[in-house]
């Protein structure tokens, strides 16, 4: 297998000859010019990737959190999302301590897009280890990180009935007080999306607090009133 720098430079070469300059001038755009792209749509570097896998195949172990800390340390998008894409694949390989990389992806490089990907990786492996969920969530709420606080937020968006709402709404108004849209966006996120499954509950809880932010209420009732 190539070594991880080879591994790096494969990766982008091959992504700079599919991308498309023009329309990677757009991409930085809409992603406030934090980070270069190469102009590949997602069904392309995903294509790419797999191909990349295929051949070249997956790092395991220490070797792989190498490869993808290079990845994502990376100016182009598109090898961030290589990394994310490479570890989604064998996360499921992974010992219970890999909620460290996680985290340590999380913190770089940080923006929505690489995040909330991240938190749904985060809430699967949750579920693979659930006595991890309390203790890594209180630590990541404690500590202050915009992003590992979103994540707290927004990992349980896939669990339906398994839900644990009483966690879910505590972080809520934990964070009840903050001024940043992102943390703002992501508890009417996570409201709206278990109102599908609790309804009740859902409207309760934002009617029984008055005080959350009004972006918050209203991403949490959106669904609410679409359905009268």
């Amino acid at each position: 297998m190539l070594s991880p720098e080879k591994y790096l430079h494969h990766v982008k070469s091959t992504f700079q000859a599919a991308g498309d300059p023009e329309r990677a001038q757009g991409q930085m755009a809409y992603m406030r010019n934090q980070f270069e792209y190469y102009g590949l749509k997602a069904p392309e570097w995903v294509a790419l990737s797999k191909q990349i896998f295929a051949v070249e195949g997956i790092p395991e172990g220490e070797t792989l959190k190498t490869l993808a800390r290079l990845c994502m340390d990376d100016e182009y998008r598109e090898v961030n999302y290589f990394a994310l894409e490479m570890v989604q694949k064998v996360q499921k390989k992974q010992p219970e301590e890999f909620i460290g990389f996680f985290e340590e992806l999380i913190t770089t490089r940080s923006w929505w897009d690489t995040v909330d990907w991240l938190s749904k990786l985060v809430g699967i492996h949750f579920r693979c280890f659930p006595h991890l969920t309390a203790p890594v969530t209180e630590r990541w709420m404690a500590s202050g990180n915009m992003w590992l606080q979103r994540v707290c937020l927004i990992f349980q968006l896939l669990y339906k009935e398994q839900t644990d709402a009483e966690l879910m709404f505590r972080y809520i108004l934990a964070l009840r007080e903050s001024k940043e849209f992102f943390i703002q966006k992501a508890a009417g996120w996570a409201l709206r999306q278990y109102s599908k499954t609790d309804p009740e509950a859902v409207r309760a809880f934002i009617a029984g607090h008055p005080e959350l932010a009004p972006l918050t209420r209203r991403e949490g009732m959106k669904w609410l009133k679409k359905k009268g």
